[in-house]
């Protein structure tokens, strides 16, 4: 007996969908706005658009990024991050930063270890192609 291959469940699903994403993004920017370790993060932003702008924007990207809704690509018709970042100064230590502060956030939202692993994985090829300094 032959069964239908079962559709595999995105990582937004895994997430729980926008809402999911939607926590993990308030945490994450919580902690670039509270924890003095993330202060060179949280500066780099307001010398932006500002943190408001960047977690509207990071919810949009991430639902798309992790395989949901295209909130991010149906405003800006594109989802390539070096160019969203051509403007923003990156090289290796605030790439770092994000990924430690993302890593925290993971964590005190409180995504299962295997999940943490594999999102992180994303993230961590997604941060080395928004690097523009070395």
């Amino acid at each position: 007996m032959y069964f239908a291959e079962q559709k595999k469940q995105s990582l937004h699903e895994k997430l729980g969908g926008d809402e999911g994403i939607r926590i993990l993004v308030k945490e994450f920017y919580d902690i670039i706005e509270q924890d003095e370790d993330a202060r060179a993060l949280h500066l780099l932003h307001l010398q932006g658009a500002g943190v408001a702008h960047s977690r509207a924007e990071q919810f949009d990207y991430l639902c798309g990024f992790f395989g949901g809704p295209q909130y991010y690509v149906m405003k800006h018709r594109h989802s390539r991050l070096k160019e969203i970042h051509e403007h923003v100064p990156i090289g290796p230590d605030m790439r770092d930063l994000w990924l430690k502060c993302m890593d925290k956030a993971i964590r005190n939202v409180g995504i299962d270890k295997d999940l943490a692993r594999t999102l992180m994985r994303h993230f961590t090829t997604a941060a080395e192609t928004t690097r523009n300094r070395d």
